[in-house]
């Protein structure tokens, strides 16, 4: 059987039209994304169906290979980020990729999340995200960087740091107060509160909830409306918009860093090697473990222990 071409697989799993000719400029090969440009817009849809669409390394590497390549032809009025499938956008990072990552290689993963963030919020035309499914985690980061998110109503959007052991720092924390307000911000972050498509609409949380059966409809749509506005416009306003936000640069890597000495944490360890068992997580261990061991840091203080031995005071 003749192997597939990228175009029928991005018609078969995602619903996109495919080009009929694909040029070297507008049809990329890549391993963990399909890519295509038709009718002026680039569609990048990440190609892991058996994973939710999770992320890896080499799936940021293309992500931000093929979103850069827009430059190339100014007549791409927009681009739409989706995830292959209809099960999920992304459900975030791979954990089989996050486990390996520690304090001593996190650049190696915390770059390119930044980068990809960059890449898309620096592109001089709108990014849509086209969220049909899980869009969790990291994965929901990504929708949260692009410019415009329109979902599906079988759509579920959340932050599950706190239940894994992770930490959403590379946009969550920085963009959604500002999206959805303080406290939302919070409870979704702290408590892990997850949203469905119609929920997150009516918050703001996305831009609009449609049928899942008119996604893609819906999508083109917006994409046709984009085409007929003056790209200088969208240029110009785009980094406007984009000013109050840019200012959170410090923000981010300041996330970065703290994100840093999570990976290879035991705790977070701990959380995914639970949610890949099955289990629930046990994270009070670590809490009783830290409780015991600032009782003994205060039993120390009270013995005199914090002085040299010939100052300390006799039992």
């Amino acid at each position: 059987m003749a192997k597939k071409t990228a175009r029928k697989i991005a018609k078969e799993s995602t619903g996109i039209p495919a080009a009929k000719k694909s040029s070297r400029r507008s049809a990329r090969r890549y391993g963990d994304i399909l890519y295509e440009v038709k009718d002026q817009v680039a569609w990048v849809t990440i190609n892991r169906p058996r994973v939710m669409n999770a992320f890896r390394e080499q799936t940021l590497d293309e992500l931000i290979d093929a979103l850069k390549s827009t430059r190339d032809d100014p007549s791409i009025a927009c681009a739409v980020v989706t995830g292959a499938g209809d099960k999920a956008f992304s459900a975030g990072g791979d954990f089989y990729a996050m486990k390996r990552l520690t304090w001593v290689n996190a650049a190696m993963w915390n770059d390119r999340m930044q980068g990809l963030a960059m890449t898309i919020r620096g592109l001089a035309i709108p990014v849509i995200a086209m969220v049909n499914g899980w869009c969790m985690g990291g994965g929901h980061e990504l929708a949260l960087w692009c410019d415009l998110v329109i979902a599906s109503d079988n759509a579920m959007l959340g932050q599950t740091g706190a239940k894994v052991g992770a930490c959403p720092t590379v946009g969550a924390t920085q963009y959604l107060p500002r999206i959805i307000g303080e406290r939302l911000a919070r409870e979704m972050i702290f408590c892990a509160r997850r949203f469905s498509g119609p929920e997150a609409a009516q918050i703001g949380l996305i831009n609009k909830c449609v049928p899942q059966k008119d996604l893609l409809r819906e999508t083109l749509a917006w994409c046709e409306t984009i085409k007929g506005h003056s790209p200088q416009t969208l240029r110009m306003t785009k980094k406007s918009l984009n000013f109050e936000s840019d200012l959170l640069y410090a923000s981010w890597q300041h996330g970065m860093e703290l994100l840093a000495h999570v990976w290879g944490s035991e705790e977070s360890l701990e959380g995914m090697n639970a949610f890949l068992a099955g289990r629930k997580p046990d994270f009070q261990k670590f809490r009783m473990r830290n409780k015991r061991a600032l009782e003994d840091y205060l039993d120390g203080c009270a013995k005199d222990l914090n002085a040299p031995p010939s100052m300390r005071r006799k039992a």
